[in-house]
């Protein structure tokens, strides 16, 4: 079979670049819902060990080198700049969305790394932890995802061990959704994602892509070093919901994990 030669394309170099922030872009703001049911699940033929079976833009599931979540073993210590948190209060609007609960943040809210600034888009939850420290997995961890303008995400994960009542979850528990995959604009309650942070924001980094399909790795990663406290039945209550919905631990490969000193 002949094939037809077919002449190139030429489009102007701003019109290329701006094609390309757009097309990054719409992947940013596709993983703020990410988490949407679908085709997916944490168990059975459509759990993790399928899920780069399941489709061809879920690939990178199975073939990727760059994976998420890793267990952080032996990190090298380095001068890393601190995060620069930004986060200012945003009205609740939370979603069951048939794999966590995730909270969609109003604009306005960034972090800064370096020079470099990623607005915050949602935040939403795991049980167990996805990540681990020297093989320790926690009882939960919240991972806050954020994008730049160019489309290149940031996620940053604060573990959540058993201890003290945590207010902010607290409040959310207490709105959870009674419908799944139909957000709750809740625009008379106001959160701040800063009450998740803990005093010392040192943290671990490294490249790595989304938990869930379709798994892309255009992810920076910054875990948190110190854990925020969480109560049992906080937990608990979580858990009738998802009882366990985190993806295992990925080969490290060539990767290098640095820590703030």
């Amino acid at each position: 079979m002949s094939i037809a030669k077919i002449k190139p394309l030429h489009i102007h170099p701003n019109l290329s670049s701006a094609v390309l922030a757009f097309t990054l872009l719409s992947t940013a703001l596709a993983y703020a819902q990410v988490h949407k049911s679908g085709h997916w699940s944490y168990d059975g033929d459509e759990g993790p060990s399928h899920w780069g079976d399941l489709s061809p833009d879920f690939a990178p599931c199975k073939n990727g080198h760059h994976q998420s979540p890793i267990d952080i073993r032996n990190p090298q210590k380095a001068d890393l700049p601190p995060i620069s948190f930004d986060y200012k209060p945003s009205p609740l609007h939370i979603i069951d969305n048939g794999h966590t609960i995730m909270i969609n943040y109003a604009p306005g809210s960034s972090i800064r790394v370096g020079g470099k600034q990623y607005v915050l888009k949602q935040f939403h939850f795991h049980r167990t932890s996805e990540e681990k420290i020297n093989g320790t997995t926690y009882e939960m961890v919240v991972h806050l995802v954020h994008a730049d303008q160019n489309g290149n995400l940031a996620v940053v994960a604060i573990l959540l061990e058993r201890g003290k009542n945590n207010p902010l979850i607290k409040e959310l528990w207490n709105d959870l959704p009674k419908e799944k995959e139909k957000e709750e604009r809740l625009d008379t309650i106001t959160i701040n994602a800063a009450n998740l942070l803990p005093a010392d924001p040192s943290y671990y980094t490294f490249s790595g892509s989304l938990t869930t399909p379709p798994c892309s790795e255009n992810v920076t990663w910054f875990v948190l070093n110190h854990p925020v406290t969480i109560t049992r039945e906080e937990i608990e209550q979580f858990a009738e919901l998802y009882w366990h919905n985190a993806r295992p631990t990925q080969p490290l490969y060539d990767r290098v994990v640095l820590e703030s000193k």
